[in-house]
């Protein structure tokens, strides 16, 4: 047993699907302090593993909690998933929500780990210290919302759908029925091993060093946190959930419309975030230990669209139809689909077809790609493998073939740089510069400038990194910051630690992915953007002007970014570097 700890538990479950086994491991003290948790633990585990292909047995799919999981901290009900990507083929993971993270710890688990491939269907369920492997071919082929019902209502849940069984590369885990560790294809990860789901009921607490100086740094978040316009104001979301963005990416002329030929959608006014609290009667809802509550349910228990489907769903794919949009997101759920890729590939066919996609017939697509029928099944590889198919390879807006999200480039070239440097592909949230570049926290800079957008992005990488490991949210980093973060983090586990001392940690589990990303042939070539957004303007107008890129800015801001990432010219991971963070 290791010596006595606070905020971690000590212990990590392995479960062997192909020997029905379960084990402990109790990794030394110096491994939490270096690693924190969530997103650097699971890099930690994956590295080994990482050239494998993803749907090798020995390929490891992770849940880790962080530090701050299950204590007082604010937003800290998060964890992270990770294995390699099967629409990418790099690092994959994701910082989804819920309850699981939380019930995870309190059951005195920082993380679980799974390896092989069980002979027939099977499950994980966890209660408190027990573990169990058992059958689940009861579930095979059921939607996500039945397997909750058949394993019932004492459950934080992990699951996979239709679409993960059917090989859909963009498949994904969903969490407690409507939280997605959605991007790159990790429930076809938790498909190749048979496993259709996780359980996890826990009872216990998690111990904290000094419960009297956590309360004075969650008072700290707080408090900034309700200064904050964009979290806490009477249209941030707080009052609208992420689809208070929508209208932001309107107004700004940088919303992705017709597959991103456009960059304005005309019907917007109708689809905002107004008009589906007032049509459903929307609720919040949210993330355990979170006071923001972003996530909006119907009056009738429906699971409402956040910003990047309400606008994939609508402008992307020239859908004027609010239902529709509603039901899409309800068919993702239930598959277990990225909204992301399952909308952008749709758009992609669009454009490739000539096809004019109606919202029934959007519906009865994403439903085909979830079952494997038809279309569906060239569409579920994914918008480059489909566009590629069909001879025309540009007309999918992905990046290491992962599809954009809601932010055309055109109108935030922080935003171009974040999505072409990401270790994950197209990912806001690697870097998320929407953050200063339209919200204007938290210093506003020149959305339509490269000068300083690398290191900002390199800084903001980290810091991401952190947030994900720690495991918080990054919504409250709005108000608060790493200095609020790291009280917290000391108060939790007794470990002095600064702002400086964290970032550190975040550099190195980002260069971690970097190296990952290199032993799998990733270079600078595929840190780039679809060629459109460089050769044709945006939707210029109301005094606003979105023109190409400028190819030759953005190969410099790229250079720049090299430089202060530690890379070589060709975006490689330096023997210099790996030994300064301490990398063999």
């Amino acid at each position: 047993m290791v010596a006595r700890m606070y905020g971690w538990t000590g212990r990590i479950l392995h479960a062997d699907l192909s020997t029905g086994t379960v084990a402990v491991e109790e990794p030394p003290r110096a491994f939490y302090e270096r690693c924190l948790g969530g997103k650097a633990m699971a890099g930690q585990v994956l590295r080994g593993s990482i050239t494998l292909p993803w749907d090798d047995p020995r390929m490891p799919l992770s849940f880790f909690t962080g530090p701050l999981t299950a204590t007082a901290s604010p937003a800290s009900g998060r964890m992270v998933v990770m294995a390699r990507a099967p629409l990418t083929g790099a690092v994959g993971d994701s910082s989804v929500g819920g309850t699981l993270g939380t019930q995870l710890k309190r059951a005195g688990w920082d993380g679980l780990f799974v390896t092989g491939r069980a002979p027939v269907y099977a499950g994980i369920e966890i209660t408190d210290g027990t573990a169990l492997i058992v059958p689940a071919e009861r579930f095979r082929g059921q939607e996500v919302s039945r397997v909750r019902e058949g394993l019932g209502s004492d459950w934080s849940t992990a699951i996979i759908g239709p679409a993960a069984e059917h090989g859909v590369l963009f498949a994904s885990i969903v969490v407690d029925g409507h939280y997605c560790a959605g991007r790159g294809g990790l429930g076809l990860v938790m498909a190749s091993k048979n496993l259709k789901y996780v359980a996890v009921s826990g009872t216990g607490a998690v111990e904290v060093y000094d419960p009297g100086e956590l309360d004075r740094a969650r008072e700290e978040i707080f408090r900034l946190a309700a200064a904050s316009p964009a979290l806490m104001g009477e249209l941030g979301i707080g009052a609208f959930g992420t689809g208070a963005l929508y209208d932001l990416m309107h107004s700004r002329r940088m919303m992705p419309t017709n597959n991103f030929s456009e960059t304005r959608f005309d019907q917007a006014g109708e689809m905002n975030a107004w008009h589906y609290q007032t049509r459903y009667g929307a609720k919040k809802t949210g993330c355990r230990g979170c006071h923001v509550l972003c996530k909006k349910t119907g009056s009738r228990g429906e699971a409402l669209p956040e910003f990047e489907t309400m606008s994939h769903f609508s402008a992307l794919v020239g859908n004027t139809d609010i239902d529709a949009v509603v039901e899409a997101n309800r068919v993702c759920n239930e598959a277990g689909m990225d909204t992301i890729s399952a909308a952008s590939t749709v758009a992609c066919f669009r454009e490739i077809t000539g096809e004019e996609v109606t919202p029934r017939g959007m519906i009865d697509l994403l439903n085909d790609i979830a079952m494997g029928r038809g279309e569906g099944r060239a569409l579920g590889r994914g918008s480059y493998r489909y566009a590629e198919s069909m001879g025309r390879p540009e007309a999918s807006m992905s990046v290491k073939r992962l599809e954009m999200p809601a932010y055309d480039p055109r109108g935030a070239y922080g935003m171009a740089l974040a999505y072409a440097v990401s270790t994950r592909g197209a990912c806001h949230l690697r870097a998320y510069p929407i953050s200063h570049e339209i919200l204007r926290k938290p210093v506003a800079t020149d959305r339509f400038a490269f000068e300083g957008k690398a290191r900002i992005i390199r800084i903001a990488e980290d810091m991401n990194a952190v947030i994900d490991s720690l495991t918080a949210c990054k919504f409250l980093f709005f108000g608060a910051g790493l200095e609020e973060y790291a009280r917290a983090f000391s108060a939790v586990t007794g470990i002095p630690a600064g702002a400086q001392d964290l970032m550190k940690a975040g550099e190195r589990a980002y260069y971690l992915e970097r190296v990952m990303n290199a032993a799998n042939g990733f270079t600078a070539a595929d840190d780039d953007l679809p060629a459109r957004f460089f050769e044709m303007p945006g939707s210029s107008g109301d005094g606003i002007e979105i023109r190409p890129l400028d190819r030759a800015r953005f190969l410099k801001a790229r250079a720049d970014y090299y430089a202060v990432r530690g890379l070589d010219g060709d975006g490689m991971p330096t023997a210099e570097k790996c030994a300064e963070l301490g990398i063999a």
